[in-house]
């Protein structure tokens, strides 16, 4: 049992732990207006995508109760106002989206109750929402066990575990399912520029685990590989077209084309609320363009001449041929992907 949460729901107020200040600082917020949790969103105090689907049903919860009328039709379309302004937060991760819908769809399911009532089942719902994340993301990691193997070295990008998540984690899930079934290997940490997540917040989950890890620089992921040192690669994502085409935090696409050059498995690993069956491939994908201050400043200190050009992608898309398999809660879809993917989704309907 690790012993902090990315965010929980406590006595109709969230409580978030502030991932801007780790690892240096291990400190928890009091959330209990919906707009703060629109910030909080958008500064990445909470990021990931599961974790911000469950972050924008908490905080959709926390905009109902805010509402102050009696009246169950105009409380559901100031609701769906909330909603729609929990949306504008960030574009890429799917899961924010995914999250809001299934709260409208309650708010609409029961239509016919009084004001009351719809905040109690809109409060449920952001509970069970966080619950179902935890499973969901249990069973996800034991679909990708077996794939560590003693002696593995494993190179992770970004955070995807319990931080990245409500819970337990996706890529980092899998390898923590591992080493709790016994495996013993190690982890190969990119950075993950500019804001660190990998250095900042990868390292210090698997401190906590108790996982073996070697902190490196972005760039050393090719050398490595050359070298013979990385048995396989897993990353999380934020969002997956339908095809397979995977978004996830700026650098995935790189490591992919190294693996698939330097012949190292490369998996993803996403709940299925990651893929969005709308969209046919990754050139649909919106990708954030985060503010210029993250590359110009770095908590508070100046890296670059104030008035340097920036173009500060917070994602990329890494495309579905470079994708050994997605592991899911369902399982893994291996290569061809399209069909791999078109099974789990039926199977998930």
């Amino acid at each position: 049992m690790i012993p902090y949460c990315s965010i929980c729901w406590d006595d109709n107020k969230v409580r978030l732990l502030d991932q801007r200040l780790l690892p240096q600082e291990e400190v928890y917020l009091e959330i209990s207006d919906y707009r703060d949790m629109i910030e909080a969103i958008r500064t990445l105090t909470i990021r990931g995508a599961p974790a911000i689907g469950v972050a924008a049903a908490m905080g959709a919860a926390l905009g109902a109760l805010e509402l102050e009328t009696e009246d169950p039709e105009e409380f559901r379309q100031r609701f769906a106002d909330v909603c729609r302004e929990i949306a504008q937060a960030r574009p890429t991760a799917v899961n924010l989206f995914w999250a809001l819908q299934r709260m409208q769809a309650v708010a609409e399911a029961h239509a016919g109750e009084s004001v009351a009532s719809l905040k109690e089942h809109l409060v449920h719902e952001a509970q069970v929402i966080l619950k179902e994340d935890e499973t969901i993301n249990r069973h996800l990691a034991q679909h990708g066990r077996p794939l560590i193997k003693d002696g593995y070295q494993v190179l992770t990008h970004c955070n995807t575990g319990a931080l990245a998540t409500g819970a337990y984690g996706t890529a980092l899930g899998v390898l923590r399912a591992a080493w709790e079934a016994g495996r013993r290997f190690s982890v190969w940490v990119d950075e993950t520029r500019p804001l660190l997540q990998g250095a900042r917040l990868t390292t210090w989950e698997l401190e906590k685990i108790g996982i073996p890890y070697t902190l490196i620089p972005d760039g050393a992921a090719a050398a490595l590989m050359r070298q013979q040192k990385v048995n396989l690669v897993i990353v999380g994502a934020d969002r997956i077209a339908a095809n397979g085409d995977t978004a996830n935090k700026i650098g995935t696409y790189s490591l992919a084309v190294l693996a698939k050059f330097h012949g190292v498995p490369f998996f993803v690993a996403a709940p299925l609320s990651t893929f969005d069956f709308a969209l046919p491939n990754g050139n649909f994908i919106p990708v954030e363009e985060r503010p210029a201050e993250e590359l110009i400043r770095f908590r508070g200190e100046t890296v670059a001449p104030a008035e340097t050009p920036v173009l500060n992608l917070a994602f990329d898309i890494t495309p579905k041929e470079l994708i050994t398999g997605i592991i899911t809660e369902r399982g893994i879809a291996w290569q061809p992907l399209s069909s791999s993917i078109k099974y789990l989704k039926d199977a998930k309907d």
